[in-house]
């Protein structure tokens, strides 16, 4: 009999997640006709991960119908993410709405779990996008509203405008990990304050905390351009001590320690994957957790950036 899979509650919205993710950026029907990702869909379900991370903007809307395609039989199970991207063009509070109910047309619901704004770029403020949030929540067109790609002031005002409507804010969406621990700097506290949950993309730096990668092997094509000598260089030590420390555990992978940091530190990490081997070996980050000492090594090994 399989254990009860852990659940966290995200933000204050009483809805229960794992505490970990599914990145799904580069999920698309088109190539592989879902097959493949079925598999890594009802993998992530058996091993007790329910939150899927989608966006409109993900292959033009490729991600958002693969998910679509698998969630008939398995809507209950799931927390499905998407989020709304604020291009200049879109000047009107009501644009947010519209491409909600395209995202909700090719997921095939009538009401997605969280739904966030996913840079809230200029020219309209943030506020107008956090009132169209609120707005969503009471047509019931969304379970849950948060933010993505943020600093500590915007998450004040999306905090505040949806607070005086009596809406939590129940994420933020950034980029944090062992090597891009900006958050740290105010945001994570300010996210435990506030009663918002951070949700770190990229949680293994592109791969880096892998171990996979040097600045002698790096990975092909613009992936591997993407990345500079410097962060090659810095993740050197991080992933010496993830694999130690990963041995000590019982032979937990470098990945899977870098995954459980995150976790320690009160996030929850959304690592992409499109394989059922990487799903399966994400999940290994689950149902243990680093000692206050080995995330307090992982912490000095690391620089906060």
């Amino acid at each position: 009999m399989n254990p009860e899979p852990e659940r966290i509650t995200l933000g204050q919205t009483g809805i229960q997640v794992s505490p970990m993710g599914v990145g799904t950026n580069i999920w698309n029907v088109g190539q592989k006709t879902g097959i493949s990702l079925r598999a890594v869909f009802d993998a992530a379900l058996e091993a007790g991960i329910n939150l899927f991370d989608t966006a409109e903007v993900y292959n033009f809307g490729g991600s958002e119908r693969a998910i679509g395609q698998f969630l008939p039989a398995a809507h209950e199970r799931t927390v499905i993410t998407s989020k709304f991207m604020p291009y200049p063009l879109r000047l009107a509070k009501g644009s947010l709405q519209k491409a909600l109910h395209a995202s909700l047309g090719r997921l095939g619901i009538d009401r997605v779990d969280l739904y966030l704004v996913h840079f809230p770029l200029p020219p309209l403020p943030l506020e107008t996008w956090a009132e169209a949030l609120g707005d969503a929540v009471e047509a019931g067109l969304v379970r849950a509203v948060g933010v993505s790609i943020c600093g500590p002031d915007q998450l004040r005002r999306a905090h505040g405008v949806l607070a005086r409507r009596g809406i939590p804010l129940a994420c933020i969406q950034v980029e944090y990990s062992l090597l891009k621990r900006g958050p740290e700097n105010g945001l994570l506290a300010l996210c435990a304050d506030l009663g918002v949950t951070l949700v770190a993309y990229r949680p293994l730096s592109g791969g880096l905390l892998s171990g996979r990668y040097t600045p002698q092997n790096r990975p092909g094509g613009i992936r591997g351009l993407m990345v500079n000598n410097r962060d090659y260089e810095r993740a050197q030590p991080v992933v010496a001590l993830l694999r130690q420390i990963g041995e000590a555990h019982g032979g937990k992978t470098t990945s899977q320690v870098a995954l459980n940091w995150v976790i320690c530190k009160g996030a929850l990490p959304i690592p992409g994957a499109s394989k059922v081997q990487n799903l399966q070996q994400n999940a290994g980050a689950l149902g243990w957790r680093l000692s206050t000492e080995e995330v307090q090594a992982l912490d000095q090994v690391s620089s906060i950036n």
